[in-house]
């Protein structure tokens, strides 16, 4: 109990960053050990080039995009707060809180889910999937699995399916409407030590 209690002790705002992600004291004592792991260098920040050590990202086809995630556009590191706050976006949405009209929406919400997923593809970060984002997000993500022709008619299909007001761009809500079906919450979760 002693080793808990002086993790937590170490960690800045952890009332306030349990309250906002909904993660418990374990999930948090288990990010930051997770965090020092991948901090080899123990600055108390990681670089993109920290995350080079999670197995997963590095064979992810996305894996860069996903990186890029974790950092503010002008931005070259990441505090733990805010390692656990996009992690957050990847915790199972708790269905059986009462949600209090006066807190805001908790970032596992689906909408929140949605868009952090939309900004991954949302390349240029203009607020709208273009031709061009979707296209360089999905050649990296099929890489040589389709032929170019094959690419361009699986964006022209999805821009067209998706783009509501004719602007040939995918807006947020575009982006929303067209995943109402989706079940985002299953297939953005990862699952966390309980």
């Amino acid at each position: 109990m002693g080793s808990t209690n002086s993790t937590l002790i170490k960690i800045p705002n952890v009332d306030e960053l349990i309250q906002e992600t909904g993660f418990s004291t374990a999930h948090i004592i288990r990010l930051h050990d997770r965090f020092k792991e991948l901090d080899k260098e123990r600055r108390g920040y990681l670089c993109p080039q920290d995350f080079g050590a999670i197995k997963g990202l590095a064979i992810n086809p996305i894996g860069d995009r996903i990186i890029g995630a974790f950092f503010s556009p002008g931005r070259e590191t990441v505090d733990f707060y805010t390692f656990v706050k996009i992690l957050a976006h990847f915790r199972p949405a708790d269905n059986s809180r009462p949600k209090e009209s006066s807190s805001p929406e908790p970032i596992n919400s689906r909408t929140n889910k949605l868009k952090f997923v939309f900004q991954m593809y949302d390349i240029d970060k203009d607020g709208k999937i273009s031709r061009i984002d979707l296209l360089k997000a999905l050649r990296s993500m099929l890489e040589m699995q389709v032929t170019e022709e094959q690419l361009d008619s699986i964006v022209d299909r999805t821009i067209q399916e998706a783009d509501l007001d004719g602007d040939d761009a995918i807006s947020f809500e575009e982006f929303r409407k067209s995943l109402e079906k989706v079940n985002i919450d299953h297939k953005m979760s990862i699952r966390f030590l309980r």
